[in-house]
């Protein structure tokens, strides 16, 4: 017979709760995924930082599914992770529709910090392509009314840190191949969706993180991380940006995941080690 010591602290173990409805304001519910620390019900009140992840979607609507697997991981080592979709832009609901919308979960999320054991003051954005892209700009565009739907209006939409994986940096870079390439006719298509019919540059313009980054400015800590084989996002967009953030004087961190592709083989324990320790330097757990 083995014996072995029980778990009273419930730590390591984690909660999942589904379509939690963070938005009702566009008259249809928009939804975010909550794993949580598992703690006991008779113990003392808890809080854990946030993590408010973006899956990568071409800014239609999220897989929060994807990477469930994976986030878990963070929930066990004592992170609240809020996994968001937000409104597709083939739905007609084009930029910034998404933008707005994990703003507000954000706001959601901090109004019901106590509910949900988050610590308001510690929320960390990470995403993944369009999510990627979605992440830096929430560290770039904290609390910018422009931005703000008329849900929670008096709450916090800032971030305090930013994990990028593979994310568009500037959308006005891509290239304009020959009207003919195929590849070109998918891109045009994706951003007149994006712009909501018509390309609008001054649209993709404010879109894009980079143009955020000025000098004199002051910036979160940035973690960004690209495949060095991605066809789909190019690697001159990380390394252009990091450059960039460099130069204003920012706290960014870059890694170039060799060989990786967009999604797929970029993932590895290795690499969601690295971001685990960047999020507990930020939070103050190591």
């Amino acid at each position: 017979m083995l014996r072995i010591a029980c778990n009273p602290s419930l730590k390591g173990l984690s909660v999942f709760c589904p379509g939690i409805v963070y938005s009702t304001q566009t008259g249809k519910d928009i939804t975010l995924d909550l794993l949580m620390p598992q703690i006991p019900e008779e113990g003392p009140a808890r809080t854990f930082p946030l993590i408010v992840f973006i899956q990568g979607s071409a800014w239609h609507f999220p897989d929060t599914n994807y990477e469930i697997p994976q986030l878990a991981a963070f929930a066990g080592a004592g992170y609240v992770v809020a996994s968001v979709t937000h409104r597709n832009i083939e739905e007609g609901c084009p930029a910034p529709a998404f933008l707005q919308d994990v703003k507000t979960a954000i706001r959601f999320l901090r109004t019901n910090a106590a509910q949900y054991h988050i610590d308001p003051d510690r929320v960390y954005a990470f995403g993944t392509s369009s999510g990627g892209n979605t992440s830096l700009l929430l560290g770039l565009t904290g609390d910018m009314p422009e931005f703000r739907t008329g849900e929670y209006p008096d709450v916090s939409d800032s971030v305090n840190a930013v994990i990028d994986c593979f994310g568009p940096a500037d959308l006005c870079a891509f290239p304009d191949p020959p009207e003919t390439s195929e590849a070109w006719a998918e891109t045009e298509a994706l951003f007149t969706l994006f712009c909501g019919g018509t390309l609008d540059k001054e649209l993709l313009r404010k879109m894009s993180p980079i143009y955020y980054v000025q000098e004199g400015k002051s910036f979160v800590p940035f973690l960004i991380a690209h495949g060095d084989a991605d066809t789909a996002v190019d690697f001159s967009q990380s390394a252009e940006l990091v450059k960039r953030l460099e130069e204003c004087g920012a706290d960014v961190s870059f890694i170039c995941v060799e060989g990786a592709v967009h999604e797929g083989n970029f993932w590895s324990q290795e690499l969601l080690a690295i971001f685990k320790g960047f999020l507990d330097k930020q939070a103050g757990l190591k």
